[in-house]
């Protein structure tokens, strides 16, 4: 299995053509998309950016995207993966959206406690988890140097072990680690012409794309 991952389009219309030119030309079976795709709404944008995309979608919403309207939206176009998971080629799929507290009181935010209570149920070894935050520790360093990730996401983390932890949301912590058998990736904001691919075929390969031609 192949997927083009994409993650905070804040509504950005031209995200749509070049998502799908890539989408194409890397032959993917599907598009990921990690959440802010719209920038506080509304919830009908998302459904029209989704509705441009020429492959299968699973997605969850980000803090940024009113969670009500925009997981409507993402039902009706694709596959909703929040607080949910989904089997796909033989490797479980799990996905939260939304994002711890921040300072900003974006309109999807969760506290820790939450956020475990929701995931955990969910959880099983070598999963692929389809996050818009990231754990703490792992592509979510801001510029002044704090890591703001998720303490319970990182708690699940080194208790299950996924094989694969997708994220977004910190704009700036682009990049790709692997540690302890887990690859984390965060595509980079859409908003900006970046985006990532992932391959599942009994190896896990993970692949940062050069920003998109516009």
């Amino acid at each position: 299995m192949k997927f083009l991952v994409l993650s905070d389009i804040h509504g950005r219309d031209k995200v749509a053509a070049w998502a799908n030119k890539l989408a194409k030309e890397y032959k993917v079976d599907g598009i990921i998309i990690l959440g802010d795709i719209t920038h506080f709404g509304p919830g009908s944008w998302a459904g029209e950016f989704l509705a441009k995309l020429e492959h299968p979608i699973y997605a969850v919403a980000g803090n940024c995207d009113p969670p009500e309207w925009v997981n409507k939206e993402i039902e009706a176009h694709g596959t909703l993966l929040h607080r949910r998971k989904e089997v796909m080629g033989g490797y479980t799929f799990i996905g939260l959206g939304g994002s711890n507290p921040t300072i900003f009181e974006t309109p999807f935010e969760m506290e820790e406690s939450e956020i475990e209570s929701y995931l955990r149920p969910l959880m099983e070894r070598d999963a692929v988890m389809v996050l818009h935050a990231p754990p703490k520790g792992f592509n979510d360093t801001i510029p002044n140097g704090m890591h703001v990730g998720s303490d319970a996401i990182l708690k699940l983390v080194q208790e299950f072990r996924p094989l694969v932890v997708l994220s977004g949301h910190i704009h700036e912590a682009r990049g790709m680690v692997e540690k302890d058998g887990t690859l984390f990736m965060n595509p980079g904001p859409a908003r900006d012409g970046y985006s990532a691919l992932l391959e599942i075929d009994g190896e896990i390969k993970g692949t940062l794309l050069d920003k998109a031609e516009e």
